[in-house]
């Protein structure tokens, strides 16, 4: 009993020691909206979230698509968008290409320090491996609309949520879906231009 007592008078003072620590909270959102979106700054990053496995029809589906972009004017930028994908199923396989580029502008409305919505225009091309299908075309025009919400959780990086209209013909999955509505996640990293560091 003599030895148990200095045995728990130690792990007390070692246990009021850690609890009196501050505890640091990661960071989930930074004040830094208005910079990044400046006039010469960059724009790069992608959708995620678009990797899926069909256990019915034995599918996996996987595409990637980076895009890069400059600021012509504080709240607008101009870019483009490619799409790289693969589809594999029982029998083959499917591969999906195209470039999209894009129109984005930041609504200064409704605009805050740590978040902005933003609207977005895509044209372009896109196309796949598959054989002609119903109806479908190869290689067909892209035509979409987006909105979204650009959330910074760091000094150059934002977290984004973006419903889109896409048109297309092509056999492809431009996001989530063909020709109708996507709900997309992504990523933009806002790199500084030579004039705004």
């Amino acid at each position: 009993m003599k030895n148990l007592f200095p045995l728990l008078l130690i792990l007390l003072l070692v246990t009021g020691k850690v609890a009196a620590q501050d505890i640091t909270r990661p960071q989930s959102t930074a004040p830094v909206a208005f910079d990044a979106i400046q006039k010469g700054n960059w724009l790069v990053g992608a959708g995620i979230g678009n990797i899926s496995h069909n256990f019915k029809s034995e599918t996996f589906n996987l595409n990637i698509m980076p895009r890069a972009g400059y600021f012509i004017s504080d709240n607008a930028a101009i870019g483009a968008q490619a799409l790289l994908g693969a589809t594999f199923y029982d029998g083959g396989e499917n591969f999906l290409y195209g470039a999209t580029p894009f129109v984005r502008y930041y609504f200064p409305e409704g605009a805050a320090p740590t978040h902005r919505w933003f609207g977005e225009a895509t044209a372009g091309f896109a196309g796949s491996s598959m054989k002609d299908s119903s109806g479908d075309a190869i290689f067909s025009s892209v035509f979409g609309l987006s909105a979204g919400y650009a959330h910074f959780v760091a000094s150059n990086v934002a977290l984004e949520g973006v419903l889109s209209y896409t048109r297309t013909n092509a056999d492809i999955s431009v996001g989530n879906g063909m020709s109708g509505l996507s709900l997309g996640l992504g990523f933009q990293i806002y790199l500084p231009g030579r004039g705004n560091r």
